[in-house]
């Protein structure tokens, strides 16, 4: 049996950056242990009652109603409560949004610290908010 090719590291990242994937919900993770399985159970309880409620009045029903609702239970074509998980974001977005958030962050704290020093020059206690999260208005400049 031929031995698989060794990755360098380099290789391996971009696998890995490739495969992986992260929970970009913005929720905690753990909770989807109980809201997937939770969610497609609600889901099989409607179709459930909605193929009930077809067959309650399927006696009622004339004969081509009555065979045209047979088939749509048999075929599941009526199904209108589906629900499926969203794939979770592939792990080098996952990072190329956690540095831009990162960005962001840094860049409000150094505008703070500018605006604190500005305001302390002038003579006054504190400064108004308005920072408005553009990275190029909040450059520290080292004077």
């Amino acid at each position: 049996m031929p031995r698989k090719r060794q990755r360098s590291p380099g290789e391996k990242k971009a696998l890995s950056y490739a495969k992986d994937r992260r929970n970009g919900y913005r929720a905690n993770d753990k909770a989807s242990r109980k809201a997937i399985p939770l969610r497609k159970a609600k889901s099989h309880r409607a179709d459930r009652r909605k193929a009930a409620g077809a067959l309650a009045a399927y006696e009622a029903l004339g004969e081509d109603a009555a065979a045209l609702t047979e088939n749509a239970l048999v075929k599941d074509i009526g199904r209108i409560k589906r629900w499926a998980k969203c794939p979770d974001r592939p792990l080098a977005e996952h990072i190329a949004d956690q540095q831009v958030h990162r960005a962001h962050r840094e860049g409000r704290k150094q505008w703070v610290r500018l605006q604190l020093e500005l305001a302390q020059k002038r003579g006054h206690s504190g400064f108004s908010w308005q920072w408005q999260g553009d990275p190029q208005a909040s450059r520290f400049d080292s004077r």
